[in-house]
């Protein structure tokens, strides 16, 4: 998996590519940090139009930043998730819990 992020204008977007599962924890966790850190970041935005897998740690892992983006007044937003990858936030319901836009 390949993650860049970009911050402008307040938004921190976090780019994916690849299979999103526990085996890039970490990466994924230091592509947030800075963004929750940065007191002129407000909104997180998560692109999600080229990851082709996700696996249940994904979900924890997004869950997790849903979490701490609360904690310090920053909102979270699911960005053009392909139809497999919906299909499986659908399940999950997180629809209750994200913004979740598609272009």
């Amino acid at each position: 998996m390949a993650i860049s992020i970009q911050i402008r204008d307040g938004v921190a977007r976090i780019t994916m590519t690849g299979r999103f599962d526990f085996q890039v924890h970490r990466e994924f966790k230091e592509a947030y940090i800075a963004p929750l850190d940065n007191a002129a970041v407000n909104e997180i935005e998560v692109e999600m139009s080229k990851v082709d897998y996700l696996d249940s740690s994904a979900l924890g892992m997004l869950m997790l930043l849903h979490e701490r983006a609360k904690a310090v007044n920053k909102s979270v937003t699911l960005l053009n998730s392909s139809s497999t990858v919906a299909n499986v936030l659908e399940v999950a319901n997180f629809g209750k819990i994200f913004n979740i836009k598609h272009a």
